[in-house]
């Protein structure tokens, strides 16, 4: 697949093939599902937590006789059927993530931008750079080639300049090429690739 590189003005800068390894295949959405759910899972805190009736701050005195009240036969008030006593099956501090081998986790990752390569969503730049940390500038460049939603992957080191300026628009999101992601490439319409952020996925995937 051969595309056209730009710049940020706009303008041609010649052309560049993609691998079609990596981004011709077929996008199987079980794949995606399973390396989205991966990575929501992996991301949840998992820090909720309530009392149980171990922790409880009540008397652990047996309140009414065993036998002889007509009533049930309860030991203390810490019970999960009184008021302030400890929650039953509540949740516990724990770990949500799932496992998934890592060679599905590459394969999701291709057919990821694979999917954008089909949809005509990838767009190649030369270079992302800014002279200064102008968001406005930057908001400007971005209306004229029409990125209202964008994952920008540069190298392996960004532009300061352009990194700050780009923090504060709305659905743009920038990364350095090991942040690349699949959740990050679905959510975004636009995935913009440097010429260096695509010569170190090739590398990746050899």
């Amino acid at each position: 697949m051969e595309l056209q590189v730009t710049t940020l003005d706009g303008k041609s800068s010649g052309s560049i093939t993609l691998n079609d390894e990596i981004f011709g295949l077929e996008p199987r959405t079980d794949i995606l599902h399973r390396m989205v759910r991966y990575q929501q899972l992996k991301a949840m805190r998992g820090t909720a937590d309530v009392k149980n009736r171990s922790e409880g701050v009540r008397t652990g005195k047996k309140f009414v006789k065993q036998k002889g009240s007509g009533g049930a036969r309860h030991g203390d008030r810490k019970a999960p059927q009184f008021r302030g006593g400890g929650r039953a099956f509540g949740p516990t501090p724990r770990s949500h993530a799932i496992d998934l081998p890592k060679k599905v986790r590459q394969l999701a990752l291709k057919h990821a931008l694979s999917s954008k390569a089909r949809a005509g969503e990838i767009v190649i730049v030369d270079q992302v750079t800014q002279k200064e940390a102008k968001t406005a500038a930057l908001r400007a460049q971005f209306g004229k080639l029409e990125w209202n939603s964008a994952l920008i992957i540069d190298g392996a080191t960004l532009d300061q300049n352009f990194a700050l300026a780009a923090r504060n628009i709305p659905h743009i999101d920038v990364l350095p090429v090991q942040g690349i992601n699949v959740v990050d490439i679905l959510r975004r319409q636009k995935l913009v690739l440097t010429k260096a952020a695509l010569d170190a996925l090739e590398a990746r995937f050899a």
